[in-house]
């Protein structure tokens, strides 16, 4: 039998008090012998297998009683939780106040809980006028911004033509080159067939209008001086000597929008159909935008009706998932965090502190949203999750990749909270 008192306490922590009956937690104590017994070799007994009194005469019966505790708590501690309907947080400190053999187990533990937002009743009011605001607004698309995207259209789909003529500005060149200081060559300072747009900058300053001028075939050998603010320290400021060879000059020909730029791009009659379809995906996008743009308002002004203690353990635990999302961001772009870091003369501690404001506010969106959810008793169906769940399962192959790479629970948890987020837009946006 298990009994437990739970005690509010500042800052979003209980302390439970717990008491086990001695029927509870017995089998604990034969546990604790096992595992000591398996860790002695005693001559005679095969491993794990010693009685209990040749155990004691080895570890003592206070390490056996302070083992089977430990167990004991281990195992009646989620109970209390579940049936207390506790959602705690971080690592809990046990403190055992009562152990004797033949008696009840008794323990305390304080641990932080996830804390319950409440909300002022402004946050309708400012949802109201936020929508008063958007209603003004309306999703116009000016005739030169269409013609501006046609343009940029027309230039991601540049020809390049190879010409017998000296490299100008704006043209694609193709060169090996090499860079030495003080005559020997540095660090990545030679590539082969290297491309080039004239003009974009993207070597050091002075690089691109040595090359202006040159033409197929040719080798030229200048000297420049590497910026003071240059990211390589050891180079910063120091004069090099740049060897080129221009290998290919090639005309960037962008094609000219008409009909027949438009009739190139495969569904279009004109250019007049190219534009309409232009405008009426800026229109889409700009609605999006809008959208995402008065969520996002809508959450600032949950924030400020909301009041919640948070423990800190709960936004360390957010700035542990931010550090997670940022770093699979790098590796999305070919870079590793520790690689980021060291880029940047930063430790993980002090992004983390750059972060601790950030981390803070996303803690309270999340429970704002929640308590919102609450305060208008919204509930999530089962048919709504299934489907949701099943959405995101469909991405996956098979039965064995879902149990190799999803935590079932967790994923519950997740749609829970996405459906419910958007039942509280879906309000939001009515009021």
């Amino acid at each position: 039998m298990i009994t437990a008192q739970v005690k509010k306490l500042p800052q979003s922590e209980v302390e439970i008090s717990v008491s086990v009956s001695w029927e509870k937690w017995q089998p604990q104590i034969e546990e604790a012998v096992q595992e000591f017994s398996k860790q002695m070799k005693v001559p005679g007994f095969r491993n794990g297998k010693a009685p209990r009194n040749i155990v004691e005469q080895h570890v003592g019966s206070a390490a056996i009683l302070s083992e089977a505790a430990d167990r004991a708590i281990r195992n009646t501690y989620p109970e209390v939780l579940k049936e207390k309907k506790i959602e705690a947080i971080g690592a809990p400190k046990a403190e055992i106040r009562k152990l004797a053999e033949g008696n009840e187990l008794e323990y305390v533990v304080k641990t932080a809980v996830v804390p319950q937002a409440t909300l002022s009743p402004a946050w309708k009011k400012a949802a109201a006028k936020i929508n008063a605001e958007y209603a003004k607004k309306k999703e116009e698309i000016k005739e030169e911004e269409v013609d501006k995207e046609v343009s940029a259209l027309a230039n991601s789909r540049v020809q390049l033509v190879d010409v017998d003529r000296p490299a100008q500005k704006e043209d694609s060149v193709v060169i090996d080159f090499t860079v030495k200081v003080s005559g020997v060559p540095i660090e990545g300072g030679t590539s082969k067939n290297h491309p080039l747009i004239l003009g974009r900058g993207v070597f050091i300053p002075g690089f691109e209008e040595q090359v202006i001028g040159m033409e197929k075939g040719q080798h030229k050998e200048f000297e420049l001086s590497f910026p003071q603010d240059y990211h390589a320290k050891d180079l910063a400021g120091k004069a090099a000597v740049f060897a080129v060879d221009l290998v290919k000059v090639q005309e960037r020909r962008t094609p000219e929008v008409t009909d027949e730029f438009a009739r190139s791009l495969g569904k279009f009659e004109d250019l007049d159909a190219l534009k309409k379809s232009v405008r009426e995906g800026m229109v889409k996008e700009r609605k999006k935008q809008m959208e995402e743009n008065r969520r996002g308002e809508y959450v600032e002004a949950l924030i400020e009706s909301a009041k919640a203690e948070l423990p800190e353990v709960l936004i360390h635990e957010e700035l542990h998932r931010m550090l997670h999302e940022f770093g699979a961001q790098l590796e999305g772009m070919g870079m590793q965090l520790d690689a980021y870091l060291e880029h940047t003369k930063k430790t993980r501690e002090e992004l983390e502190k750059e972060w601790h404001p950030q981390a803070k506010k996303r803690v309270m969106a999340a429970l704002a949203l929640e308590a919102a959810a609450r305060e208008e008793e919204m509930e999530i169906s089962s048919e709504e999750m299934e489907a949701e769940m099943n959405k995101t399962l469909a991405q996956y192959r098979s039965i064995k990749d879902i149990e190799k790479n999803i935590d079932m629970e967790k994923l519950y948890t997740y749609v829970k909270g996405k459906l419910q987020n958007e039942k509280v837009f879906e309000l939001l946006e009515k009021m």
